[in-house]
């Protein structure tokens, strides 16, 4: 099952849960897929594995990456671009826009109010069960209230991001799987799509999941670590 995703899409979810990582990967997918994808870094609050990160990489593939100015672009301040209005008000098939982390995070998208207007849009919020906060159904529900109560945005659907990093197993991949169901049937919020290292793809039976996979190929890595090409998509 191919991820159907259009319009302007938010990224939210509690530090660590691996928004940044998703929407990198995702752009990537759609845009190999023949979507004409845009994808705007508002992440003001951690100062690192923010979108800007992977920006010559999704640059190589055609995706245009909105970024605070040049002067700012490893400062931590709420500084906002002219061109993110612009990117909301004027979306491209696809308009990825990747929010930092808990409420502090998604504190900017209350600050862009005038320019979503009227404008529909889809609010993912990606959950690791494997992270503090979201650990069980209560926890990610309080996660997803405290994210529309500072955003004035309402969660629209999920991703299951349930991985340890390096040391994600088939057997990690399907507990997350039965974790993000249960969250999904107590809310009523759609499961969008789990994500999968792409390594592990071969190890798994698609047939066991009910709905879209997206492969993860990890582009924010320590120094030390070879990153994958999003090419090889």
């Amino acid at each position: 099952m191919d991820i159907q995703l259009s319009g302007i899409v938010i990224i939210s979810g509690n530090y660590g849960s691996g928004k940044t990582e998703i929407a990198v990967n995702l752009a990537a997918c759609r845009k190999l897929q023949g979507t004409d994808v845009r994808i705007a870094d508002l992440d003001l609050v951690n100062p690192y594995f923010r979108t800007r990160e992977a920006r010559k990489q999704l640059a190589e593939l055609g995706i245009e990456v909105v970024l605070p100015p040049e002067q700012y672009m490893q400062a931590d301040l709420p500084i906002l671009s002219r061109s993110i209005s612009g990117l909301i008000r004027h979306p491209a098939a696809l308009t990825i826009l990747d929010v930092g982390g808990n409420d502090a995070g998604a504190a900017v998208l209350a600050a862009l109010a005038d320019a979503f207007g009227t404008k529909d849009y889809q609010m993912l919020q990606v959950v690791n069960p494997f992270r503090p906060l979201t650990q069980t159904i209560a926890g990610a529900v309080k996660m997803q209230r405290d994210i529309e109560k500072t955003s004035k945005l309402n969660v629209t659907g999920l991703i299951g991001n349930a991985n340890l990093i390096d040391e994600t197993t088939p057997e990690t991949i399907l507990s997350g799987y039965d974790f993000i169901r249960k969250l999904s049937e107590e809310t009523g919020l759609p499961l969008k799509f789990i994500t999968v290292p792409a390594h592990l793809l071969t190890a798994l039976e698609s047939e066991h999941f009910s709905c879209p996979i997206l492969p993860i190929k990890r582009q924010l890595v320590p120094p030390w670590k070879k990153l994958v090409r999003l090419k090889e998509f």
